[in-house]
């Protein structure tokens, strides 16, 4: 299940349901507004726009085309086709109509909205994951679970422009890359029971983050609280584990009744609240203690 909270905008969120179908959901009322169905070619990754009410998301049957969508007549706008494999990474710049994608065709593509036809083609070595720091200028990508190259978008064809190379680990690949709302940081993702945060100018692991369950290789999304302060993940037991970003001490696990590994786990970008997801969403809001 893939779930994304929605721009502030909107106030609504997003998530993929059975892989067939898209659902979106009201942040007042948490109750489902409508469901989207895209049966012929299913439903896997799924971002967000800046213009309202519209989505791309990638598929996960007939091909590996990324798709265009209007939820407000549930009308394609555009196909973006190229990846010749599954789409395992989808990124939308901060700041403009450029997106990101990477795929298991060992690629990363980069796009524009108002055309079908590839910006930007990389070949890489391995499984690639990707996405754009805050304030759209630079992208980065993580390349065969051991390096990470960053890239200026005005010039990407000219290679990276750094490129920092981690520890290698036979026990897992890495799922996920993201930089928090600072840009100082970035956090990766694994299918094992860690994630990295590093310093995103010099490429140094910061911390290591452990300690919570993962036996089968679940892909886990890892995220970074609005103010860059803290780092959380779901696990395999239905809890979020969160961590003091700067002094790596596990600072809490929350309890939010799911059923199933927590897959989804992102922040709204303005207002203080978050959503989970197994198969079931929870939302969660802050609460003072006296």
């Amino acid at each position: 299940c893939q779930s994304a909270v929605a721009p502030a905008q909107n106030r609504r969120g997003c998530s993929a349901a059975s892989f067939n179908s898209g659902s979106s959901l009201s942040l007042r009322s948490a109750r489902p507004k409508r469901t989207l169905y895209s049966k012929k070619y299913g439903v896997d990754l799924i971002r967000y726009t800046h213009a309202a009410n519209t989505v791309v998301y990638s598929s996960n049957k007939i091909d590996d085309t990324i798709r265009y969508l209007s939820l407000h007549d549930n009308k394609y706008i555009r196909y973006f086709p190229g990846h010749s494999k599954r789409v395992v990474a989808l990124s939308m710049s901060p700041v403009d109509d450029t997106f990101i994608s990477g795929s298991l065709d060992k690629t990363i593509r980069l796009w524009d909205l108002r055309s079908p036809n590839c910006q930007g083609l990389m070949h890489l070595q391995g499984k690639p994951v990707c996405s754009f720091d805050p304030e759209g200028l630079i992208f980065a990508a993580g390349v065969n679970s051991e390096m990470v190259k960053l890239y200026d978008l005005r010039s990407f064809d000219k290679g990276p422009f750094a490129t920092f190379k981690m520890q290698y680990d036979r026990t897992c690949e890495w799922t996920g890359l993201k930089f928090s709302n600072d840009g100082k940081l970035i956090l990766i993702s694994t299918n094992g029971s860690f994630i990295r945060l590093i310093d995103a100018f010099k490429g140094v692991v910061m911390h290591t983050f452990g300690g919570y369950a993962n036996s089968k290789a679940v892909t886990l999304e890892a995220s970074f609280t609005p103010d860059s302060q803290f780092i959380m993940i779901g696990s395999e037991d239905g809890k979020i584990h969160v961590w003091n970003g700067e002094s790596g001490i596990k600072v809490a696990v929350l309890d939010g009744k799911h059923t199933g590994p927590i897959t989804c786990l992102q922040f709204n970008p303005k207002f203080m609240t978050f959503a989970s997801a197994c198969s079931n969403m929870a939302f969660w809001l802050p609460t003072i203690d006296d």
